[in-house]
Order: structure tokens, then C-alpha cells, then sequence
């Protein structure tokens, strides 16, 4: 598959978007005005890039625990003959988010997410029975870091540093990022009022892309523009929504090397060298979850990314590094297919159990 022809524009707009939009009356005008283009001219290179899979979604990035809902990491180990038919039944529940293929013994690797957080050990039985296979649940005890953010321009586009190179964009720690932040268990919610329940279904599959967006989701929701946007700063300030903007395809722009690097620490170090580790400016997200012993012994994952292996490969020799003798075996898990990715995903009513993330 053949990267797409992106101008400096393109790139630069993506870079931009990833930070987030701005909560203001024209947000599209205003991040326009900052890279030099029309509003115009924005709208209709997101509606490009969206179109032609570059941007995977644009719009809020909801936290399906911090909505009151549940949420967790699940693999499997499926024979390879059965591999398509198991991927079918698996992304055919609504409460599956996103499912990759990995190139392990546990080779399907899928989020889970739900409105209650009883629905996930109910619907790991639902998947088990479907397909014959066991499910091995690794729901997050800490998250020390979650921020992808991917660098589009390349060296010589105007804006990007002297020496720039695509890859993860340094950053300093912001509202995505959490200091050791526990799992859902431990984390607060609030339950979603009626405004809440409706932001949320009028802008789970993307924001409008026109040049009053929040106009658009109050026409939908029965509300006004100012009670939309208080409420988005508000679910922003609370942590419902990690941010408002662009998610890349990594594929899209040539991040081919996408590893799951998994490390067996001492649980009386985790949380300090997941810490350290999420501090990390190549790592996307680092959390801790549970060990499956014998099949699975890690307990600290890290998400790093790459055009190449080699990239990689290079990433997880600085975390082993830093890790030094805590880092008692590890491995690094690609994924070789997307499998089904989609948003957050509330039903109309409440009630019915369809949230993802």
C-alpha cells in the first residue's frame, strides 16, 4: 500500500490538529488563521484526509471510564486457520473498539468498552462461547502515559525544526497525560446526564466539519451553542474527553513499526519505572496491567512507533536501558493488521450496553 501525496499544508494540519482544537465560537477559522490558510481551505483538506484515510476520525477523544463505563485490553490465542472467521464473530460485538493482529502466540489483541463496567467480564463470556477460545483480560491498573501524537512534517516544511524527522512529536506533559493514574477501579465518573448523553452521540462518529461545528451538534441536541461549548470544556476539565482533534492513521504516514513492547518488572517498581518509562518522547502510551502466568508474565506495557523495525527496535533498547536490571524479559509485539478501529460508540437509549474508545 502506497503512502499518500501530502503537501507541506497537509502535514502541517495534521501536526496542528492532533493538539486540539480550540473551544471558541469558529474553531476551524481560528486554527486556520495559525497555519496561514483559509477556513475554507482547512475544511476541505480535513474532509480529504479523512476521506482518504490519513486522518482515521476527527472529534472529541472520550475516556469511556471517566463517562462511568468500563474498559480493558483482552487478547487471544487463535488458530491461524480459524484466524478470519474468529476476527468476523469478534468485531461483530459493539463493545469491541479496536482489534489488531499481532505477531505473537496471542496474535488478537482488542479493546473493550462498555457503558457499565459489569459488562466487560460478561461480554469476555459471550466472546469465549461464540468462538470456543479463552480470553485472557489485561484491564489497565495504572496509566502513566496516553498521548500519541505523530510528526507529519518532514524536514524542510515550513514551521518544522532544523533536522526534523517524521516520528513521535516531543512533548511536555499535558491533559492527556496521567501520573500514574489508577485504573477504573479507582478512577472517578460521573454518570451522563441527558446533555452529556446526547454531546456524546452527536459527536462520537467525528464533529461536523463546517465552519459552525458546535452550532450544528446544539441543533442536534436540542441545546444552544454556549451550553455546548461549557459543556465540552467542562467534560475536558474532567477528563471525559482527553481532547478535541485529529487521530493519524500511523499506517498512512509511513509508521509501519507499530510494537507493543511488554516488560516483566518487580510489581514494587512498577509504578516508579512505568513512570519513567511514560516520560519517555517516543512512548505513545504506557500503562500496567495484569500478568497471565505462564502464557503471559509482562506487567508494564509501552507503545512505541516507527517507520521501520530497526526504529523500533532502537526505542526498546533505550527502555531496557533505563530499566536496567528490572527489566527481567520483554518482547515487542507488532501489529500486522488493523482489524476493525472505530470511536466511542453510545446507543440511543441508556441503558444498552454499546460504549467504546
Amino acid at each position: 500500500m502506497s503512502e499518500p501525496l501530502l503537501d507541506a499544508r497537509d502535514r502541517a494540519l495534521i501536526d496542528r490538529l492532533q493538539d486540539g482544537l480550540p473551544l471558541v465560537e469558529r474553531p476551524y477559522a481560528a486554527a486556520a488563521g495559525e497555519l496561514g490558510l483559509s477556513e475554507a481551505d482547512l475544511l476541505a483538506r480535513l474532509r480529504r484526509l479523512l476521506d482518504a484515510g490519513v486522518l482515521s476520525r476527527f472529534g472529541p477523544m472520550y475516556h469511556a471510564e471517566r463517562l462511568g463505563g468500563g474498559l480493558s485490553l483482552a487478547a487471544m490465542a487463535v488458530p491461524e486457520p480459524d484466524f478470519e472467521a474468529v476476527a468476523e464473530t469478534v468485531n461483530g460485538f459493539p463493545e469491541v473498539a479496536h482489534n489488531y493482529a499481532r505477531d505473537h502466540d496471542l496474535n488478537m489483541w482488542f479493546v473493550l468498552a462498555t457503558e457499565r463496567p459489569g459488562r466487560i467480564p460478561e461480554t469476555i463470556r459471550e466472546i469465549e462461547a461464540a468462538t470456543g477460545l479463552s480470553v485472557y483480560d489485561m484491564p489497565k491498573r495504572r496509566e502513566f502515559y496516553v498521548g500519541l501524537r505523530l510528526r507529519a512534517r518532514a524536514e524542510g516544511d515550513a514551521g518544522a525544526s532544523e533536522g526534523a524527522a517524521a516520528g513521535p512529536v516531543p512533548r511536555a506533559r499535558g491533559s492527556d497525560d496521567a501520573e500514574g493514574t489508577p485504573g477504573a477501579a479507582e478512577t472517578s465518573a460521573a454518570a451522563l446526564d441527558p446533555l452529556d448523553r446526547a454531546l456524546v452521540e452527536h459527536t462520537q462518529a467525528g464533529l461536523p466539519l463546517q465552519p459552525d461545528p458546535w452550532g450544528a451538534v446544539a441543533a442536534q441536541a436540542g441545546t444552544d451553542r454556549a451550553a455546548v461549548l461549557a459543556r465540552l470544556a467542562r467534560m475536558q476539565e474532567t477528563g471525559a474527553i482527553r481532547r478535541i482533534g485529529a487521530v493519524p492513521n500511523h499506517y498512512a504516514l509511513g509508521y509501519r513499526a507499530n510494537g507493543m513492547s511488554v516488560w516483566d518488572v518487580p510489581d514494587d517498581r512498577v509504578a516508579e519505572l512505568g513512570r519513567r518509562v511514560g516520560d519517555l518522547a517516543f512512548v505513545s502510551h504506557a500503562y500496567e496491567r495484569p500478568r497471565h502466568p505462564p502464557i503471559w508474565p509482562y506487567n508494564l506495557f509501552a507503545m512505541v512507533h516507527g517507520k521501520t523495525r530497526d526504529e523500533v527496535q532502537a526505542q526498546v533498547a533505550q527502555i531496557a536501558a533505563l530499566l536496567g536490571p528490572a527489566d527481567r524479559g520483554h518482547a515487542v509485539l507488532y501489529s500486522t493488521r488493523i482489524l476493525k478501529k472505530t470511536g466511542l460508540r453510545l446507543s440511543a437509549a441508556p441503558g444498552r450496553s454499546r460504549c467504546s474508545a
